[in-house]
């Protein structure tokens, strides 16, 4: 995945929809012959007249049963159209004083609190006012959110075919049986023949280990999803139960608004968040990158893992389908800066998405983080690549101050 250079889920069933109420509208009218007129299916189960399990004309719900619906469902999703701004304009719309007062940094932090309730171990997000600069809070030009808008013309999530294990209690790897392991091994099993990495690691096939670390960095995660009946607490489910981890938005002296690290040192491998914003069609990426070649900075980034190119002759006569755009919409992730010695990265991951061509943008640590530590990936990807490519025409570039040793100098803004 790469800068583009062009310019809790929930498994109660105590509150079911309408579609699986009782098929008996009186509870108390329920007579005993009734459930001698169902029919005994072969298994010992009672049916009702139309096939579905049922006793004294109640219907029985099953997990199977009801993933079954779920499956034939249009699921939630949300629109790039309906991104709310009345908040965002009025505090733009008020003067600078207010908004950079200690009363426009609690209204910031309240609005990034509101917006991680899907995050329930997730430590306060605070906006640190260092001192650095005028401002105190970040401008008011985005939504916050962890989630992901669909623009025009993309789909919605395709959770019909997806592949869901029938694990009990939490996923175990070395199972024959575990769809998602079998999942993971295939997508895994190119870079094993390729001697890229050994078959077995802790947890493998599973990217994670028993701590919910990441074990093979720069492949695409597949995890358990909404309709795996394993427990909540498998290891193989880490990116759906958000961050964990404190970190903090702070005004650096020469890269603007950045996010650094808590108190703690964080390990190796540790899930950050997502790189939330609009998910586009390479097309309406193009368009806006244009402007924002103009503007001077730019929130895209072309999904066009490599793992999306594994099987074709020629992988630049692959197309990119889509790009995330984070300028509009977005979280804490949207201001992580540039390093050429970064401490993060940024892989695929699929939850509840069966097209691959539609991944999740996840950031991980690379190394151990320091306390108080600037959080940081490559805008390049891989740095000694990118350094022999000679720049394109629409790219923002603007002189890189990262200092890190390995600094190639300039960067994608």
């Amino acid at each position: 995945m790469s800068l583009s250079r062009r310019s809790s889920r929930s498994r109660s069933l105590h509150r079911l929809p309408s579609r699986l109420r009782p098929l008996s509208r009186d509870a108390s009218s329920v007579d005993p012959l009734d459930i001698i007129k169902t029919t005994t299916h072969l298994s010992g189960q009672l049916e009702d007249e139309s096939g579905q399990e049922s006793i004294g004309g109640y219907r029985v719900v099953t997990w199977k049963s009801y993933v079954a619906e779920q499956r034939e469902r249009v699921p939630e999703f949300k629109l790039a159209k309906d991104l709310p701004h009345s908040l965002q304009d009025h505090m733009s719309a008020l003067p600078a004083k207010y908004r950079n007062s200690e009363i426009g940094r609690k209204v910031f932090e309240a609005v990034i609190r509101q917006a991680t309730f899907g995050e329930p171990d997730a430590p306060p997000i605070e906006i640190f006012d260092n001192g650095v600069g005028d401002e105190v809070t970040p401008q008011w030009e985005f939504v916050y959110t962890n989630e992901m808008w669909l623009g025009e013309g993309v789909p919605p999530p395709d959770v019909k075919n997806l592949k869901s294990c029938g694990c009990v209690g939490k996923c175990d790897p070395k199972s024959k049986t575990c769809a998602c392991a079998k999942r993971q091994l295939e997508w895994l099993q190119h870079y094993i023949d390729a001697d890229i990495f050994s078959a077995t690691w802790p947890g493998s096939p599973f990217v994670y280990d028993h701590r919910g670390i990441l074990q093979r960095p720069d492949c695409p995660i597949f995890e358990c999803n909404q309709f795996c009946s394993c427990d909540d607490d498998c290891p193989n489910r880490v990116v759906q139960h958000g961050r964990r981890l404190p970190v903090h938005i702070v005004k650096t002296m020469h890269k603007g608004w950045g996010v650094s690290a808590g108190a703690k040192k964080i390990p190796r491998g540790s899930y950050v968040g997502i790189y939330a914003g609009e998910l586009l069609t390479e097309q309406e990426g193009e368009e806006r990158g244009r402007y924002y070649d103009i503007y001077g900075r730019t929130y895209l980034f072309s999904v066009d893992f490599h793992h999306l190119k594994t099987g074709m002759q020629d992988p630049d006569d692959w197309d990119n389908i889509y790009v995330v755009d984070a300028y509009h919409a977005g979280n804490f992730t949207r201001f992580l800066n540039h390093s050429c010695d970064p401490n993060c990265s940024i892989y695929a991951c699929y939850i509840n998405e069966a097209d691959v061509e539609k991944p999740l943008l996840v950031v991980f640590t690379t190394r151990d983080v320091d306390p108080w530590e600037e959080l940081c990936f490559s805008y390049y990807g891989d740095i000694e690549v990118r350094e022999k490519e000679s720049a394109k025409d629409h790219a923002v570039y603007a002189l890189c101050r990262c200092e890190a040793d390995n600094c190639i100098g300039r960067l994608f803004t």
